[in-house]
């Protein structure tokens, strides 16, 4: 029974490049996991031609591919179901970021598919490139200049419980690339100067390493928690920067990312090459007691936004001790070095305090190497509300001590000069001992001062001197004033005290409650990211978002708050004081509205696509009111002039009629043409027929009805995997509107060019041009951006341009024209050999027109 309930295991080869063998790699695995009498078949593999790898599927199991028809076409897909019947112990499964043909299988992704193998209990092997990582596909677009079109989710490939990387220098693999081993020979030379060259390799290796890299760290961070192994493995530089709020925080930041080399990092990162460097994590504790309030939350701000620009994190806290905290931060950060300031107490405040925070630190460091970091404030005083300001262990034990020693020594020497100061100034100075005991120990200290005082007055300065009997009324009421006054003194001194911890207590749960908060107000986190910034926060194991609390696990250090209505908040590790539980319900709350934000932003998605097209039923109306009536009204005059027999018309007049007529109708003709393509492609039922099209089969009569074009490199271009009448209607749209906005003498220019298993088609005009801001708006249905006529024309055009383009698995994208213009670029997919992992085929002729 285990065995049908276990989940399968997914393993990954992660390839660097195209090229480098993950999928020879991955055969040879099946092969041998074969050999020692595995069940293993191939669900799908791709081959791409190469010999070497398909001699490697020779004596395995493939299962037979699924035939899939979509718009016209025939097309290949791993056949789930009979994988899934078959049920063998391992599945290979080829390209993980493939994108299934629509409608020809249950998932729209390969990831999806496998997914479901592992749920049956299938292990499966399978391979990408790091290029097809969701996280990395803009900074791979950046360094090849090829867009990445089929993706996977880094959380999807990072949940496999074993990721291989293959890899290879690229020297070695351009050499690969010379000897015919991954494309064709006419392809070798176009791929060695693009997408193949040296920096592209390196830059693409470098980013594979670093993936790996993190993702192993995230398993030894998960491994370490698991078998609770605080001790630090210094597999990778870390430094934890305390901060303060203090001005002297910038310095610190700046030597710490210096440390981490971070500043070098993000210089080669941003020149195309990433280079690993440390991790910077800056962090400020908020002490539950208050201790640590009073700091300037504008410096924090500036001090978090100093960090996040030099790739860096922060991190607030809270902890009993700032010391303590750190060390226990840094531990379960796994960092190798913490830096902190020297100490901002003059020499005088270090010595009645006592050590302070950094020698602290150091003594609880172990093998974190502990950096201190002199700065302009050093030694002028702290900016922190002081110490004495409330009552730690030393003082509650100093204070009875004192209200028992002061006024024994006071009554010394006041024996002294017995006779030179009378019984008022002798009771003054015995209640000014008393209100030192309060400051220093608090009300018990000030009574027990309060007592010894009174006692000692009486009996040595009081008549009858040495008794403790009073003759006087007098002195009597004067004794009972100074208790009195002493112990008043005393409670108002403590009660201070206490309002000032209070009040450095809320401030300093709202600098923590502002520093979560925050992250919500900004919206740059998920709900994930929020949660494990709480249970960071407040030092538990784990933090998780409920549906019903779990009653069975309420104690032991489980800690439950309400988050919303249904919704509830859970931190496990650590019992939570009450001021801390006090912060994390209202954080709570926080996260509840979260939630409800991201529910509501849901709902107005899926709200969105009825007011868009509301939106277009209104433009349609409002156009049809003008733009079908026009041509409509113009031919029906022409015909009923010719069937009318009051005028006689010359042969002239009436060939003149049939012409408006017969363009009249041939222009209302188009319109309803425009119409009807437009909502099949927006219900999703246009026809297609895709086949292997060559361009100049289609440009000729695609062109016939506009002048003035010229045509350039368009003869080398390898065929295009489209629908030859669409793509006709697409460059005839495209033409028709750059030879209206092209200026009076100059001409439409049509240029093609191969990049990356695609040709990219450009329809260039000399016209005006058109700023970058509000170019999409040029593909809305209705849209007549920037005609000088607008009185003629649905607005169609270019909306049905795009439609037809993304149908046939293109894109249409507006660029400027060098020396003024606009640019349409028509991305369409090769016919053969255009696969994602072919990203090396580069024809590039001259764009200038």
């Amino acid at each position: 029974m285990n065995d049908v309930l276990r989940r399968g295991r997914l393993k990954v080869y992660l390839g660097a490049a195209p090229g480098v063998g993950k999928t020879y790699r991955m055969l040879d695995e099946a092969r041998r996991r074969a050999a020692r009498g595995a069940d293993v078949v191939v669900g799908f593999a791709e081959s791409h031609g190469r010999p070497l790898t398909e001699a490697m599927l020779d004596g395995l199991e493939v299962v037979e591919r699924a035939q899939c028809a979509y718009r016209g076409g025939e097309f290949e897909e791993m056949d789930l179901g009979a994988v899934l019947l078959r049920h063998p112990e391992v599945a290979v499964v080829d390209e993980f970021a493939h994108s299934n043909v629509p409608g020809g299988g249950r998932n729209a992704k390969r990831w999806q598919d496998i997914d479901e193998l592992l749920a049956a209990g299938i292990d499966v092997v399978t391979a990408v490139n790091v290029q097809h990582l969701a996280s990395l596909k803009d900074v791979v677009e950046k360094i090849t200049g090829v867009p990445q079109h089929e993706t996977v989710p880094d959380i999807v490939v990072r949940r496999a419980q074993q990721i291989e990387l293959i890899d290879m220098p690229p020297e070695g693999l351009r050499r690969r690339m010379a000897h015919g081993n991954i494309y064709a020979p006419e392809k070798i030379d176009a791929a060695l100067a693009h997408y193949f060259r040296p920096g592209n390799l390196t830059a693409l290796r470098q980013l594979a390493l670093l993936w790996v890299a993190d993702r192993v760290d995230e398993a030894l961070h998960t491994y370490r928690a698991e078998h609770a192994i605080g001790g630090l493995w210094e597999t990778r530089e870390r430094v934890v920067v305390a901060l303060t709020g203090g001005p002297e925080g910038d310095t610190l930041i700046r030597r710490a990312a210096r440390i981490a080399d971070l500043p070098r990092s993000r210089l080669r990162s941003n020149g195309g090459t990433p280079m690993a460097g440390g991790d910077l994590l800056a962090v400020h504790v908020a002490r539950s007691d208050g201790l640590a309030a009073g700091v300037s939350h504008a410096s924090l701000a500036r001090q978090r936004r100093l960090v996040e620009d030099l790739g860096g994190s922060y991190h607030s806290v809270v902890g009993d001790g700032i010391a303590t905290a750190l060390v226990e931060f840094a531990r379960t950060e796994n960092a190798t070095q913490l830096v902190l300031g020297t100490s901002r107490r003059g020499r005088l405040e270090r010595f009645l305090t006592g050590p302070g925070t950094g020698e602290t630190v150091t003594e609880l460091s172990g093998d974190i190497d502990v950096h201190r970091v002199t700065h302009e404030r050093a030694g002028r005083g702290t900016l922190l509300p002081s110490r004495r300001r409330t009552l730690s262990t030393g003082r509650l034990i100093a204070g009875p001590v004192a209200g028992l020693v002061l006024p024994v020594l006071l009554t010394v020497c006041l024996a002294q000069v017995r006779g030179t100061v009378n019984l008022t100034s002798e009771a003054l100075l015995f209640l000014l001992a008393v209100v030192g005991v309060a400051c220093i120990g608090g009300v018990t200290s000030a009574v027990i001062a309060s007592v010894t005082a009174s006692l000692l007055l009486n009996y040595w300065f009081i008549p009858p001197i040495g008794q403790f009997t009073l003759d006087d009324p007098n002195a009597l009421l004067a004794l009972g004033v100074f208790t009195v006054v002493a112990a008043t003194v005393a409670a108002v001194v403590d009660r201070s005290l206490r309002l000032s911890r209070r009040s450095a207590r809320a401030t300093a749960e709202a600098e923590t409650m502002s520093s979560l908060a925050g992250s919500i107000v900004r919206g740059g986190q998920t709900i994930p990211a929020l949660l494990e910034r709480t249970r960071e926060t407040f030092g538990t194991d784990s933090a998780e978002l409920v549906d019903e609390p779990p009653d069975h696990e309420i104690g032991g250090g489980v800690t439950i708050v309400p988050a919303g209505p249904g919704a509830f908040l859970v931190l496990r590790g650590r019992t939570l004081s009450s001021s801390e539980r006090r912060v994390l319900a209202a954080f709570a709350a926080h996260v509840g509205s979260a939630v409800e934000r991201a529910q509501l932003a849901e709902a107005a998605a899926e709200i969105e696509p009825v007011k868009a097209a509301d939106r277009l039923r209104t433009a349609l109306l409002r156009a049809v009111g003008h733009d079908l009536r026009t041509p409509l009204a113009a031919g029906w005059a022409a015909v009923t002039s010719l069937r009318g027999r009051d005028v006689e018309f010359s042969a002239e007049d009436r060939e003149e009629l049939l012409a408006t007529a017969d363009e009249s109708m041939a222009k209302l003709n188009r319109l309803l043409e425009n119409l009807l393509d437009l909502s099949r492609l927006e219900a999703g039922v246009l026809p297609l027929n895709l086949r292997a099209t060559s361009l100049e089969e289609v440009l000729p009569t695609a062109l016939a009805d506009v002048p003035d074009v010229d045509l350039r490199d368009v003869e080398s271009i390898p065929p295009v995997l489209v629908d030859p009448p669409l793509l006709e209607r697409v460059i005839a749209n495209l033409a028709g509107n750059a030879a209206r906005h092209t200026a009076p003498g100059r001409r439409v220019l049509v240029t093609a060019s191969a990049l990356g298993g695609r040709v990219e088609l450009r329809v260039v005009d000399r016209g005006p041009g058109l700023p970058t801001t509000g170019r999409e708006r040029l593909f809305e249905p209705f849209q007549r951006l920037g005609d000088t006529d607008n009185t003629t024309g649905l607005g169609l055009g270019l909306a049905l341009a795009r439609g037809l383009t993304e149908a046939m698995n293109g894109t249409l994208a507006p660029e400027d024209t060098p020396g003024g213009g606009l640019t349409m670029v028509v991305s369409l997919p090769l016919a053969e050999g255009a696969s994602q992992s072919d990203p090396g085929l580069v024809v590039t002729p001259d764009r200038t027109p």
